[in-house]
């Protein structure tokens, strides 16, 4: 890996009163996958952000937001994180809500099939919205006029606004993701057995 995991026990006084917020608020919100080692590191797109915190502090900021002021329909929150990732093709962050996504309601096959790249044809209203404005955003396109006025439909304008920006900040941590090399649970030293059973699981 690129950006190591940073054991708790090493950090400076500063950096450590960053870790114990992320980990804190990772314990509270984001819940049901691996996020730690057992030497208390932080995984996945929390590794680069605490080794790099010039960048990783505002990275954080911007999460920590999304966190606070969650207020999108859980199930259609999720879609738009999955399909997200599958855009991003980020593996760790589809290992990661594919779990989530399951706890908020989807469905197996609506999982897969988001997180295959596909659009499921069994979608809610919301989803559909959610779905439409994060694949193509997170695509790299512009967003038209009707899919944006579907959302609005959807949500209103200022959950709509927090869609976007969920796809925005969810595109950051796919990216940190790819670039540090952040895959599934295992592949880090001092992870729990189940944790490296479960995502060797995943890779079968």
């Amino acid at each position: 890996m690129r950006a190591p995991p940073f054991p708790p026990a090493d950090m400076p006084e500063d950096l450590r009163s960053l870790h114990d917020e992320m980990s804190g608020y990772i314990a509270e919100h984001l819940k049901g996958f691996v996020s730690r080692r057992t030497d208390g590191a932080l995984i996945g797109p929390f590794a680069p952000m605490l080794r790099f915190p010039a960048f990783g502090r505002a990275a954080w900021v911007y999460t920590k937001a999304l966190i606070d002021n969650a207020s999108l329909p859980k199930a259609a929150h999720e879609v738009a994180i999955l399909a997200t990732g599958a855009a991003m093709n980020s593996r760790y962050e589809l290992y990661a809500h594919e779990r989530v996504g399951e706890a908020a309601g989807l469905s197996n096959e609506k999982i897969a099939t988001i997180a295959a790249g596909q659009r499921p044809t069994d979608l809610t209203e919301e989803e559909q919205a959610a779905y439409d404005v994060a694949a193509t955003l997170a695509g790299g396109c512009q967003l038209p006029a009707s899919t944006y006025g579907r959302a609005v439909r959807a949500f209103g304008e200022d959950q709509t606004a927090e869609l976007i920006y969920l796809v925005g900040g969810y595109c950051l941590v796919s990216l940190l993701l790819n670039a540090y090399d952040m895959s599934v649970p295992g592949r880090e030293e001092g992870l729990p057995n189940d944790a490296r059973e479960e995502a060797a699981g995943d890779r079968s």
